[in-house]
């Protein structure tokens, strides 16, 4: 390293960090970006079998937002060299039941409609209805306020109460997942589609407060995108950015201390002694724990905000994950499903995703319950050797089991659990014999938190998605904004807003805050669509 000062010293190199690199790197700062692990890019990552040829998106699989998030088209990443590409298949959802039928979910509304119509016109009729306004409600307000800091409790609920939009997100604020299902559909089954992708990524079925996030996942269950050569791609297009603008990355790096003298960031010190200096600003995209009580140290914090700090909640589930490679595609006996991205099994009814929910309270996987699962080399062969292919079963379970999380690290236990998840999977796909499996791998919630540090008990978005945690109250007041109660130290991780899965957005909104605050010349426009939700009085 040629330089031990820095104006900027980004901590932890995943989607965030970059992203916030990238644009400040451009707009002419001088960047580093350290990492502990070796492999740069966070939760987009992606590793070979034990086979060879045959690659795994370990940890992020899905991206929800590239139709709309500023970094894609700010930093120019699908154009050459960094040469990002996404997948769109129009068959989003497959969910497959034990009666041989199944009900899916597309990118064209009207085959959702009519796959939903099999099971109730009333409830297809009621999903076209819902999908038009949740896209409404996507692409005026959410979405933009997505990529805005966000406004404290009182002011934002002023303001949504001044607009018809606003009002409307309110009013499906005030719901649970529970609630809006049984009020708006009939047929058990299209409840059980519903419920289920609301819900996947951790929104409580029975937690009241939460629905402004239930349009956002109705618009987005129709939007989900694969990376080309897997989720790794993405974070190698950031890489190579900011490389092209002089950012630089210092990795495997252990952090013994964030410097704060007389209340300011000043940089960081490694294991080996080693002192980077930060000119301007420290960004830290660990969670709140490792940042203030492992970096920062509670000597040189206020006692509330300590405590603050140690009330945060983690989720209290993660994902349980089997890596498949395969001789031959999956043959599925349930007609019409063959194309999906994602496709559900396990799940009958909306109860059985709320009983899913209870049982992983009370430590418990649950063998006969559902999962999703996906086959990326359907849709991207560049995944797998020619005519191989692979899978990926992800199952929500806990982390803390009742017998301990420990029992995560018992091979017969994690194999119990994956044969599990693979019986379940051949009533529907019986091709999948032992014959065509050539080898898998499982991922538990011990080993995420133990691959990547900041997913403390293996909580993938840093921390849960409660009304306490949700908005300005994420992580808290004092670092929503991607700031914090140390002068030139910022937050830039999944516990702040708008929160975890690759949203492209906190990296985005620390950059923003950096650049505010030392009067950085911004390069980037402000995103066309939240300059219409302001002139529009939305925000």
């Amino acid at each position: 390293m040629e330089s031990k000062k820095f104006d900027v010293i980004v901590i932890g190199g995943g989607p965030n960090g970059l992203t916030a690199g990238c644009y400040l790197a451009k707009a002419g700062q001088k960047v580093l970006i350290v990492d502990r692990r070796s492999e740069i890019g966070g939760g987009c990552a992606m590793e070979q079998s034990y086979v060879k040829h045959f690659w795994h998106n370990t940890h992020a699989i899905y991206f929800p937002m590239v139709d709309c998030a500023p970094a894609y088209k700010d930093l120019q990443l699908d154009q050459y060299p960094y040469n990002l590409k996404h997948i769109y298949p129009p068959h989003q959802f497959a969910m497959l039941f034990k009666d041989g039928r199944s009900i899916s979910l597309y990118s064209d509304v009207e085959k959702s409609v009519n796959s939903i119509s099999r099971f109730s016109q009333k409830d297809a009729k009621n999903y076209k209805d819902l999908y038009i306004e949740a896209k409404t409600l996507f692409e005026e307000f959410i979405a933009p306020a997505t990529y805005i800091p966000p406004y404290p409790t009182l002011d934002a609920l002023m303001s949504m109460s001044r607009t018809e939009v606003g009002r409307k997100v309110q009013v499906w604020g005030e719901q649970s997942p529970v609630t809006f299902v049984n009020e708006h559909f009939e047929n058990d089954k299209v409840k059980a589609l519903m419920m289920h992708t609301i819900c996947m990524w951790g929104l409580d079925p029975e937690a009241a407060g939460l629905g402004f996030l239930i349009p956002l996942y109705i618009n987005r269950s129709t939007n989900y995108r694969l990376a080309v050569n897997t989720s790794h791609s993405l974070t190698q297009a950031l890489i190579k950015h900011l490389y092209a603008n002089g950012g630089k990355i210092l990795a495997p790096k252990i952090i013994k201390r964030i410097i704060v003298e007389g209340g300011i960031a000043k940089g960081i010190e490694f294991s080996n002694g080693v002192i980077v200096e930060a000119e301007k600003a420290v960004l830290s995209t660990l969670d709140t724990h490792q940042t203030f009580l492992d970096l920062v140290g509670e000597d040189k914090l206020s006692k509330d905000f300590v405590q603050g700090v140690k009330g945060w909640q983690w989720e209290h589930w993660s994902f349980f994950t089997v890596h498949i490679d395969l001789e031959a595609a999956p043959q599925f006996i349930v007609p019409d499903v063959d194309s999906a991205l994602i496709y559900i099994m396990g799940c009958e009814s909306a109860e059985d995703v709320v009983e899913h929910y209870r049982i992983i309270g009370q430590g418990e996987v649950g063998k006969e319950s559902g999962f999703t699962c996906s086959f990326p080399t359907l849709h991207d062969p560049t995944q797998a050797p020619p005519g191989k292919h692979t899978g990926l079963i992800s199952k929500m379970v806990p982390y803390r089991l009742k017998e301990g999380k420990d029992q995560w690290y018992s091979f017969k236990f994690k194999q119990e659990q994956a044969m599990a998840c693979m019986e379940l999977l051949r009533r529907y796909a019986p091709n999948l014999t032992d014959d065509n499996i050539r080898a898998f791998f499982v991922n538990t919630p011990l080993d995420t938190e133990n691959r990547f540090s900041n997913m403390v008990e293996g909580s993938i978005k840093q921390g849960a998605y409660t009304l306490l945690q949700m908005g300005y109250n994420r992580p808290n007041p004092e670092c929503s904004q991607h700031r914090s109660p140390i002068k030139n130290l910022y937050m830039g991780g999944a516990c702040t807003y708008p929160g975890g899965t690759v949203l492209m957005a906190i990296g985005y909104l620390a950059a923003n805050a950096v650049a505010d605050d030392f009067g950085i010349k911004k390069w980037w426009p402000e995103p066309e669509m939240v300059t219409k939700a302001r002139q529009k009085g939305i925000l």
